[in-house]
């Protein structure tokens, strides 16, 4: 992540359980703007909650648009990464305790965070219980078609031997209803922008 934070391509491949490769480049979360963003950002007008926060780039942006954010991440150096952006960001779980239980107005799961945990509508059940009445939940999918599945798959960086498995998840634009109404959730808008795929949901 420091690599990618200071500039320099950094390839990352997931890897499912069936072998498939899902590939992307760490640089492209860590500058201060990514094409798409700023339809995600205009649906944030109170207080957000960036889930899965990363370096900070959708938190520091909606700082610098004069809105409250906090982002969450369970890594340390994403953590540092945010706060030298100047935004706030807290280590912590999204399963576990957090400020503002409750009364978040927006949640963002941005760059594919939906997988966060391998199983989207536990996921989406917690955003839920975080939300204010009223709130609502912006969630980047997958391409249409793309297919959606859940379960173990591994990382790896370059040539390097990859890192203990992790539970990741995938929903594609096209099957984001089934989820979030397990979940509780209703899709109140879908939209797409610069190749990416969002939806906003609420209860």
């Amino acid at each position: 992540m420091h690599r990618a934070a200071a500039g320099y391509p950094s390839p990352l491949i997931l890897r499912d359980a069936g072998g498939r490769e899902y590939r992307i480049d760490a640089a492209d979360w860590c500058g201060a703007h990514r094409p798409g963003d700023d339809g995600l950002l205009d649906r944030c007008a109170g207080a957000t909650l960036d889930v899965g926060c990363g370096p900070g780039r959708l938190t520091a942006a909606l700082l610098q648009r004069g809105r409250t954010a906090l982002g969450i991440d369970v890594s340390a150096a994403a953590v540092r990464l945010t706060r030298d952006r100047g935004a706030l960001a807290l280590r912590r779980d999204v399963f576990g305790p957090l400020p503002g239980h409750g009364r978040w107005e927006h949640l963002l799961l941005a760059d594919g965070n939906i997988g966060i945990g391998g199983d989207p509508v536990a996921l989406l059940r917690r955003c839920r219980e975080l939300l204010a009445v009223g709130g609502r939940v912006h969630v980047e999918l997958s391409p249409p078609g793309a297919g959606s599945w859940a379960g173990p798959a591994t990382l790896h960086t370059g040539g390097a031997a990859s890192g203990a498995p992790l539970r990741w998840a995938q929903v594609a634009a096209d099957e984001v209803v089934r989820p979030a109404r397990a979940a509780g959730l209703r899709l109140a808008a879908s939209w797409s922008e610069e190749g990416r795929w969002f939806a906003s949901l609420t209860a």
